[in-house]
């Protein structure tokens, strides 16, 4: 067995798209109506039709779980992101761990959590 994809569920398929094609360079693989996937196994999923599947309310930025990215130039990619024309609400700045990896952490557009560290030697 293996993790295939993760999903996601935003408010507004399109937003969500451009969001993560210029913030982080992913495309549409696939759309099908609603659940769109992406680049990397990203798949965006209307919160109507989720929220109709589970029979239960989303509820955003609930911090219980993460997507992850890795950069290099962590720097640069910091001010793409400021230079952006979306709002980042920051879960915190820049920082450094103790094992060395700095990271960043901030939400989507729809309050899904995401973190952008430097790869771990």
């Amino acid at each position: 067995m293996r993790l295939k994809n993760v999903l996601v569920v935003v408010d507004d398929i399109q937003r969500s798209i451009e969001f993560y094609k210029e913030i982080f360079g992913l495309f549409v693989v696939e759309d099908n109506d609603g659940n769109v996937i992406m680049t990397e196994g990203l798949v965006l999923q209307d919160r109507k039709i989720w929220e109709s599947f589970l029979g239960r309310d989303v509820i955003n930025r609930s911090n219980s779980c993460e997507l992850y990215f890795e950069e290099k130039d962590i720097e640069s990619f910091i001010e793409k992101l400021e230079n952006s024309k979306y709002s980042i609400e920051y879960v915190n700045k820049l920082m450094t761990h103790s094992w060395g990896q700095k990271v960043i952490r901030f939400y989507d557009p729809d309050g899904n959590l995401i973190e952008v560290g430097t790869p771990v030697q």
